[in-house]
């Protein structure tokens, strides 16, 4: 958590959480939310505004983390803004040629666990940050990987992911409906 957060926190410790105006995709773009985009329908159907400044990506890439429940928030200084989720909380890349291969969407260096086949035949991996979904762009190396026996995945319904993988996908406040 940068700096500059951890003092925010200390100085304003309660402010209230933020739900629904930040969401991540299943190719690890990041998308504001505003009042209009909620109202016009749920994320994904209607992702809002994707954020195209490295600068604010990049921060909330390092304020990413995860609560108790399983909710994936950014802490935004004091207030913690939620993370809507397209498919789960990460979007794995690989990089051929490196000794990791494997990385998050904010750039971590991750290592494979175990490997999910859903029934749209989308490849999600757990690593130690979590189940992460393989990006589109990267499912050739991923093929390879599963042709060369590195990953053997098992099927697993979509709906059954968040609920064993201890993620939400749409985080709203404890007791709302």
């Amino acid at each position: 958590m940068d700096a500059i957060v951890e003092a925010a926190l200390r100085k304003w410790p309660n402010v209230p959480d933020c739900y629904g105006w930040l969401a991540l995709d299943a190719r690890g773009d990041w998308y504001l939310r505003d009042e209009a985009a909620q109202a016009a329908g749920p994320f994904p159907q209607l992702k809002g505004s994707r954020i195209e400044h490295r600068g604010l990506s990049g921060f909330i890439e390092r304020n990413y983390a995860a609560d108790a429940r399983g909710c994936w928030y950014f802490q935004n200084g004091p207030q913690r803004v939620y993370v809507d989720l397209e498919a789960a909380p990460w979007v794995w890349r690989l990089t051929p040629g490196t000794p990791c291969g494997l990385h998050t969407h904010t750039g971590q260096p991750a290592v494979c666990r175990s490997a999910w086949l859903d029934e749209r035949g989308r490849l999600f991996l757990q690593g130690g940050q979590g189940l992460g979904l393989v990006h589109s762009l990267d499912m050739e190396l991923a093929a390879a990987a599963v042709e060369a026996g590195s990953w053997q995945p098992i099927e697993l319904d979509f709906a059954a992911m968040p609920a064993r993988f201890g993620y939400v996908l749409q985080p709203r406040p404890a007791g709302a409906a």
